[in-house]
């Protein structure tokens, strides 16, 4: 069977420093250390990235991600390719 997504409109920007929700911090292996809120005030900024927190967990976001508002005020990264295969800009 196929399906077709049903057309909604939803808020998307293209990601920019400030938008995420808190960050990954890594040691200088690239070992994952922890995740902290971007409001943590006593930890190192070395290592970190943007992190997105979804209804399926913390997501990494990218220069180019998207972030995509949904029907339920639920905010997800989309990364820039998938995001113009799926999504079309309308008129206000």
């Amino acid at each position: 069977m196929k399906f077709r997504k049903k057309p909604i409109i939803i808020d998307a920007e293209q990601y920019k420093p400030g938008m995420e929700d808190g960050f990954n911090y890594y040691e200088i292996t690239g070992k994952f250390i922890c995740y902290r809120p971007k409001n943590a005030k006593t930890f190192p900024r070395v290592g970190r990235r943007p992190v997105i927190e979804t209804l399926e967990g913390n997501h990494e976001i990218t220069p180019t991600d998207w972030i995509v508002t949904g029907v339920k005020g639920e905010r997800y990264p989309v990364k820039d390719d998938i995001f113009w295969m799926t999504y079309e800009k309308v008129e206000d």
